[in-house]
């Protein structure tokens, strides 16, 4: 794909993006995409002008030795024909045409090593090129993708609808899209949380126990930060892993003393038979 096919599929795409979006105007990640994809077609335009400069020196060196070789090759023969006129004269005439021949074999022998090595170098530059063109379609396929996505809230309200509800693998893959198209907003965590609380539902603690600390990890100070270490506590416990959940219900109850998450490791730690910090005796 040359550069200005590449420019005019990215130009066409932006006008369909901006033609597409619905009456609410676009979305802040949408626009960001935009100028990504913006970004990466003026890198493309850069490193194809550097390519096809490259290559038209390249080109014209494979010329030059080629004729070189030749022309060497030309020479050998002439000198070869000049041994055979001159077999008869003296062995120093010989021995001095012989090392002529031998000075042009390693001459040529020289010009094939720098001619495969740079039939290497057309190679990888060729290489280059095609996993730049793929990258290329990528970024198109992504654009393509967050351009038909439906807005934010949109997607969030309807994945939290059908959680409520109780349809578990739809609120699963409208999260998982609501990630995948908008990772980056306060709403993601939330994401997160609730396919952990689905994973939970259907006993598949590991599966939970990871996109609870995804929500610890990446949102720490989220609005459902406290519950998601709750719960990760809680799938350890259900894991086999008492000490690591024990540990995450007292850090819920030292991080938030009177919120209802900690009320429930207080609960969950009195059952368990265990005190409610590390330094406490047992029973206390």
């Amino acid at each position: 794909m040359t550069t200005k096919r590449i420019s005019s599929v990215l130009a066409l795409l932006l006008v369909l993006t901006v033609s597409a979006s619905p009456a609410w105007g676009v979305s802040k990640e949408i626009v960001q995409l935009q100028v990504q994809v913006q970004a990466l077609q003026d890198q493309m335009s850069r490193m194809q002008q550097s390519f096809d400069e490259r290559m038209g020196v390249m080109n014209h060196l494979v010329e030059q030795n080629t004729d070189t070789v030749n022309k060497v090759g030309n020479a050998v023969a002439a000198v070869q024909t000049s041994l055979g006129k001159v077999q008869n004269d003296s062995s120093g005439k010989v021995d001095q045409l012989s090392g002529q021949i031998q000075a042009l074999n390693d001459t040529m022998d020289e010009l094939k090593a720098r001619l495969t090595k740079l039939s290497q170098q057309l190679d990888a530059m060729q290489s280059t090129q095609q996993s730049m063109t793929v990258q290329q379609q990528q970024a198109q396929q992504a654009a393509q993708a967050q351009a038909s996505a439906p807005p934010p809230d949109v997607l969030y309200n309807n994945a939290l609808r059908d959680y409520n509800a109780g349809k578990n693998d739809l609120a699963t893959q409208e999260f998982n899209d609501y990630i995948k198209f908008y990772p980056n907003t306060d709403l993601a965590g939330n994401a997160f949380f609730y396919l952990a609380e689905v994973a939970y539902r259907q006993g598949n603690f590991q599966e939970a126990a990871k996109n609870y600390d995804q929500v610890l990890q990446n949102f720490p100070s989220g609005s459902k930060a406290a519950s998601a270490e709750l719960k990760k506590g809680l799938s350890q416990i259900q894991l086999g892993q008492q000490e690591d959940g024990v540990k995450a219900l007292r850090h819920v109850i030292q991080r938030y003393p009177r919120s209802n998450e900690a009320a429930q490791a207080r609960e969950q730690l009195r059952k368990l038979g265990v005190s409610t910090s590390a330094g406490a005796r047992r029973g206390q």
